[in-house]
């Protein structure tokens, strides 16, 4: 199967089982071998992030409203689209040729001339996007996300960084490698890839980081080695934030895939004992394996319930609590994200408020207890915060920040994923 159709049938399938299109993606790709494997991402991943603004462009050349023409045909013309607009390496010919082609190939021949002709004339033309006195439906065109997200992120930060953070959502964000420091350091991490064929350098924002610029890591021998694992800047600062320690006991309240609880180990100097829970012992797997590859002894994963406490668990002195979030930090690694109906996050709020209300109820005194998100939704992070607090006397916060305190990192201002960490400290 060439690219083109590879990426049309990951795209079909992401729209069919309403699916996260990097686990399709994933899993197509493992049994599809390609050697263009770069493009098939980039091309699906960027038709999913830029569908709003794709419609938009094509609707200004069809004689017939987006909404009824058939999903295979539609496909093609954002495929054909995106190439075009937002491909530079990709020729015209190509993009016009291979759509037309495609659609021979997957019984649309009958669309075939107007799929030909559209793509011809979108070739010819710059994009205009449009700006009106209506701010949030402008932005969502350019940017391809709904109005209401739009309006969501103005109304919690300000139209400004709104803009922005719908700006770094398009894109591919950067690979992030955390040092696995019971192994190697950073220097010698680094070399190790660039003999595995990868470039890589320290990043700027913390110790024990490494930037990957190129390559499927997960193919070297420094990952089969167990000298890494993957984990965005973000998330190694909330680990930061906890400040574990060796000989303590750590408790991960969300933990799948592990990337925290690896991190947590390594600090500890693989000494003490880190409780990592989650939901399916398919994902408390994830865990047990990837602290195997890493030479992790100390990770005890677990299949529990963190809404529920357990009178058997013992007090620990610090523990996390990851939760499950809506991921509005993380759109541009999960694109279809932008699209969902926000009417889920009253929901979550009702279990991220239980599960840092259970988890504090393992936190011995003087202890300390980190929430956080991959969101960037003040429902879902300052507000579970402040009436944690109001709730629970016996907590203080401690400051990470100088605005509230709390720590809200955003792509554009942090180069981080969106996330929200807190912290606070048992009397």
């Amino acid at each position: 199967m060439d690219d083109r159709a590879l990426a049309f049938k990951i795209l079909n399938k992401i729209e069919l089982d309403k699916a996260y299109s990097n686990l399709v993606l994933d899993a197509v790709l493992s049994t599809d071998k390609t050697e263009h494997a770069p493009f098939v991402s980039s091309l699906v991943y960027g038709v999913i992030e830029r569908k709003i603004t794709l419609d938009y462009i094509l609707s200004g050349f069809l004689t017939q409203p987006i909404k009824k023409l058939k999903p295979q045909v539609l496909t093609i013309l954002r495929m054909g689209t995106y190439q075009l607009k937002f491909m530079d390496k990709v020729p015209t010919f190509a993009a016009v040729n291979e759509s037309v082609r495609l659609a021979k190939r997957e019984k649309c021949a009958y669309a075939a001339g107007l799929i030909n002709s559209v793509l011809r004339k979108i070739a010819s033309c710059e994009i205009e996007y449009p700006c009106t006195d209506d701010k949030f439906s402008d932005l969502s065109i350019k940017y391809s996300c709904p109005v209401n997200l739009v309006k969501h992120f103005s109304d919690d930060y300000g139209i400004e960084n709104a803009e922005m953070i719908l700006k770094s959502s398009l894109g591919a964000p950067e690979t992030v490698l955390r040092v696995n420091t019971l192994k190697t350091d950073a220097d010698t991490l680094i070399s190790q890839l660039e003999k595995d064929g990868f470039k890589a350098e320290k990043s700027p924002l913390i110790d024990n980081a490494v930037i990957l610029k190129s390559g499927a890591v997960m193919q070297s021998s420094a990952y089969k080695n167990g000298l890494f694992h993957v984990q965005d800047t973000a998330s190694q600062l909330c680990i930061q934030a906890l400040d574990p320690k060796p000989d303590e006991i750590v408790f991960d309240m969300c933990s799948s895939p592990g990337g925290k609880a690896f991190t947590i180990a390594e600090k500890m100097e693989n000494r003490g004992q880190i409780y990592a829970f989650d939901l399916y012992e398919h994902r408390v797997k994830l865990i047990n394996d990837g602290a195997e590859r890493l030479g992790i002894k100390i990770i005890k994963g677990s299949v529990w319930d963190s809404s529920i406490f357990s009178e058997s668990l013992p007090i620990a002195d610090r523990v996390l609590c990851d939760v499950p979030c809506s991921g509005l930090g993380v759109i541009r690694r999960k694109p279809e994200i932008r699209y969902k109906d926000l009417g889920f996050v009253d929901k979550l709020c009702d279990l991220q408020y239980n599960i840092i209300n259970v988890s504090a109820r393992y936190v011995k005194s003087g202890g300390d207890l980190v929430y956080s998100t991959c969101s960037l939704n003040k429902a879902e992070n300052q507000n579970i915060c402040d009436r944690f607090l109001s709730d629970n006397p016996s907590f203080k916060k401690v400051t990470l920040s100088d605005d509230d305190g709390y720590m809200t990192l955003m792509p554009h201002k942090n180069n981080t994923d969106g996330f929200f960490i807190a912290k606070f400290i048992k009397d």
